[in-house]
């Protein structure tokens, strides 16, 4: 076994990336695409996953440029029915739940604008995804001034936390 470290594409971290995997590619691909479509009015966005016969990465979207990225994120990836969203113009918790809800969908790794890292493993078979490293190492834990600074901004966001 064989395990490799695949950088996400993101310019700039402009995007929200999601990585997850499913089943059923031949309609999934097209199918997440018009989740995400009928679930944020405005989004932008694109889908790219791997089918594991014929051994291609399928791609749609709405967006040339995030159909590019998310198809080039998938095929680097190269695991069987693993996809990758790429999204401008809504957030990960806007469309999370709906992506889930999905019948094909089997898990989702990561959801982040970070830099992101695909954990892979190669076998004699193919390839799996084991997990994704989201961001920088935490190193200490927060202030109660920034605990205040953050709750202050989810606030503003709409959420009350007591």
């Amino acid at each position: 076994m064989k395990l490799e470290v695949v950088k996400i594409e993101n310019p700039e971290n402009r995007y929200q990336v999601i990585v997850g995997q499913a089943n059923f590619t031949i309609f999934t691909c097209d199918d997440i695409f018009k989740t995400l479509l009928t679930t944020v009015p405005g989004i932008k966005c694109a889908v790219a996953m791997n089918e594991a016969a014929p051994k291609l990465t399928r791609v749609t979207g709405n967006d040339e440029n995030l159909k590019e990225i998310a198809a080039k994120n998938a095929l680097s990836i190269a695991a069987s029915h693993v996809f990758v969203v790429m999204v401008e113009n809504a957030f990960p918790i806007n469309v999370l739940n709906a992506i889930k809800s999905h019948p094909a969908v089997c898990s989702i790794y990561v959801a982040s604008a970070n830099p992101i890292e695909i954990i892979v493993a190669e076998t004699e078979l193919g390839r799996a995804v084991l997990g994704a490293v989201d961001g920088q190492k935490v190193e200490r834990i927060e202030t109660e001034e920034e605990k205040r600074e953050r709750r202050e901004l989810v606030e503003k966001l709409g959420y009350r936390i007591e």
